[in-house]
């Protein structure tokens, strides 16, 4: 037997792009390197509550270059997002709170789903520019994902619940006490020690702590099937 695979822990909240683009690396990266990935959905608005950090619209230069990159990192990563027409304004505005309680309740009730639903989440913002606050978007996109309809329903009247609301806390907490002042943030446990790392260009680095080959945010053994 080889040694046993290292656990990822990857925050993530469907309102970050940035969150989107690690999460497929890692995804991709889970079947080729000796990884256990855990996906755990977050509430950047209570990390950066916590850490007193400011979302890059607050900071008109940032959200220029967020405008400009985007474009380039869709072609880099093989990503297929753009940036919603009015997303500094309204989408930030509503927040995520709803999409990713429901990714809480589906992680609490469904593990097996979550990588597919919070995919389809990321694609109705960032790539056909919906709003996820509402009720019916957040159940066409686990229904696309693949999952029944009534157990769709079933997860979304859950969201209201305490167990499902203290949960999210909770997964938001934990990455507060990482040190995450963003998202997405990937905590790695490597040979008895912690490493908290934020953003989706710490890949390399993450590599690098695992000792396994990095080969780019697409991997030649996925790109040969794309």
């Amino acid at each position: 037997m080889g040694p046993a695979p290292r656990v990822l822990e990857l925050f993530y909240d469907v309102l970050s792009p940035y969150s989107w683009l690690g999460f497929e690396v890692l995804c991709r990266y889970q079947h080729l390197w000796n990884i256990k990935l855990k996906l755990r959905p977050a509430l950047l608005a209570g990390i950066m509550k916590d850490s007193g950090n400011q979302p890059p619209a607050m900071v008109p230069h940032k959200g220029q270059y967020i405008l400009k990159e985007i474009p380039l990192l869709k072609q880099l990563f093989q990503v297929p997002m753009s940036v919603p027409k009015d997303f500094f304004g309204e989408h930030v505005k509503k927040g995520t709170v709803n999409a990713m309680r429901f990714l809480t309740a589906v992680s609490m009730e469904q593990p097996e789903m979550l990588e597919k639903v919070s995919r389809e989440l990321w694609m109705r913002i960032w790539s056909r520019d919906e709003d996820i606050t509402e009720s019916q978007n957040i159940l066409s996109a686990a229904e696309k994902a693949g999952m029944a309809t009534a157990q769709a329903q079933h997860l979304l009247n859950k969201i209201s619940t305490e167990l499902v609301k203290s949960k999210l806390r909770e997964t938001t907490g934990a990455a507060c006490k990482y040190g995450a002042f963003g998202l997405p943030t990937t905590v790695a446990h490597v040979d008895g020690k912690t490493y908290m790392l934020f953003g989706s260009d710490r890949m390399e680095l993450l590599a690098y702590l695992l000792g396994e080959k990095w080969m780019g945010p697409v991997p030649p053994t996925l790109n040969a099937r794309l």
